[in-house]
């Protein structure tokens, strides 16, 4: 799982590979259901075309036959009748008992009728004409021609699957040769991401929709070079211009506090104010690393750049009943990281404990590979949780407390640079713990670069 800006987490981004893939089976899909549709209606059409022609055709036939063999009877007094595959039977006065029951309650009409004799099932279609005196039977066997349009529906239904496999076949080589401009895209795309001023994508495509798309591209990526460009040098003038009266700050300061006769309130603000400076320092020179998103190098004791965020924490407490303390060894934890970094990123961490907590003790404890940040303070709400490190949220116990509520986005994106991992959770009891893990992995920290909530 990846995050998103807040911080909440956010499903992992499908590659580029396994989407073109989906795209493709869905083109392909299409193909196959659209011949399977169309192939279907087909043989359906067909099937009921077949009968309703075959039972008008085989219909009027018999009952041309009925009113012929009436006629002759009438005329003849022949009840003989010789046609291929049909039976004609008359019945009379005397013998209208003689009529089989299934046959007995059917009116004049043509019914068609099944059964089945000696296991084997049978059809046949039955013209009835009932005149007063007699009643006239022609019967026409129709199990051949069942037979026949059965195997017709079967004909049928392999033609269907046959045309919806090859309308799958002819959907697999056009989304092939849809996705391929598609895909030299995407390459392009991909391999201009190397450089900073990425290569023109459109000469290399035809005046099509997909050139029109590499030419939205090409304009989308010029005007992102020029903002990042801007970006860039936008920070690195401010951290020049900024760096300058800080360093002016730095010497007078130190050349204030080598005087011996200052009394111990002017040494404490002098102090201050050098400690306020190293903070301005460390901040920029964080920032300007996020800015260029390039890993600064170095090898920063957590404990000493702790002790040294405890100290000036402890100058500004003006009374609170609040007890820091640092629980671990100099020289214990090293990370290849210059010292600001490690000071912004924890000192955001402790700056939020010191902050939100009125009363008890603030605890930063050294393990391997981690930092803890313990406070005894109000704890960690659900509505905090959900907004995890979101830039320019401030929690509900912020209060009337200053801050804009973007310490811990700085840390998050911190972690992100450097593969780090931040967690906020709640404490036993009260109060929350703060880990900020600079080795990969680690039994309880997540995945991600950052897996709790902020307080602001």
């Amino acid at each position: 799982m990846s995050q998103t800006e807040d911080g909440a987490a956010a499903p992992v981004v499908p590659g580029r590979r396994r989407y073109r893939r989906r795209l493709r089976s869905r083109i392909i899909l299409s193909f196959a259901l659209l011949g399977l549709v169309l192939t279907a209606l087909f043989a359906i059409a067909a099937v009921l075309v077949g009968a309703v022609v075959e039972d008008q055709a085989v219909g009027t036939s018999l009952q041309k036959n009925v009113d012929d063999y009436a006629e002759r009877f009438y005329r003849d007094g022949s009840a003989e009748w010789e046609l291929v595959g049909m039976r004609a039977v008359v019945y009379g006065p005397g013998k209208l008992q003689n009529v089989p029951p299934d046959w007995a309650g059917l009116d004049t009409g043509i019914y068609h009728i099944t059964g089945e004799e000696d296991g084997e099932l049978f059809a046949y279609r039955l013209v009835v004409k009932k005149d007063p005196d007699y009643w006239f039977f022609l019967a026409q066997d129709m199990t051949s021609t069942a037979e026949v349009r059965a195997r017709i529906q079967r004909i049928l239904i392999a033609a269907v699957i046959l045309f919806t496999l090859l309308a799958a076949v002819i959907g697999w080589w056009s989304a092939s040769r849809v996705m391929r401009p598609v895909l030299e895209l995407a390459n392009l795309l991909g391999a201009s991401g190397d450089s900073a001023r990425p290569d023109k994508l459109a000469p290399h495509f035809p005046d099509d929709e997909v050139g029109e798309l590499a030419t939205a591209l090409d304009d989308y990526a010029a005007r992102l070079t020029e903002v990042v460009q801007r970006d860039r040098e936008f920070n690195a003038d401010v951290s020049h211009e900024l760096r300058t009266p800080l360093a002016v700050i730095k010497g007078a300061v130190e050349l204030l506090l080598s005087r011996p006769d200052l009394d111990g309130k002017t040494v404490a603000r002098l102090q201050r104010i050098q400690r306020a400076e190293q903070q301005c320092t460390d901040l920029i020179s964080a920032l300007l690393l996020l800015s260029r998103a390039e890993r600064g190098h170095g090898n920063a004791d957590v404990c000493r750049v702790a002790e040294q965020l405890l100290d000036a924490h402890r100058s500004q407490l003006g009374g609170k009943p609040l007890e820091l303390r640092l629980e671990g060894e100099a020289g214990r934890l090293v990370v290849d990281a210059p010292e600001a970094a490690v000071s912004v990123a924890l000192g955001n961490l402790i700056g939020n404990a010191v902050k939100y907590t009125t009363e008890g003790e603030v605890v930063v404890r050294l393990r391997d590979g981690a930092v803890d940040v313990i406070d005894s303070g109000p704890g960690l709400s659900a509505e905090d949780a959900a907004h995890l490190f979101k830039r320019g949220y401030r929690g509900t116990h912020a209060e009337h407390s200053q801050g804009g509520g973007i310490g811990l986005s700085i840390v998050r994106r911190l972690c992100s640079l450097y593969d780090w991992h931040v967690r906020v959770v709640p404490g036993d009891g009260r109060g929350v713990v703060a880990t900020l893990r600079f080795e990969s992995g680690g039994a309880g920290d997540g995945d991600d670069g950052s897996d709790g909530g902020p307080r602001g």
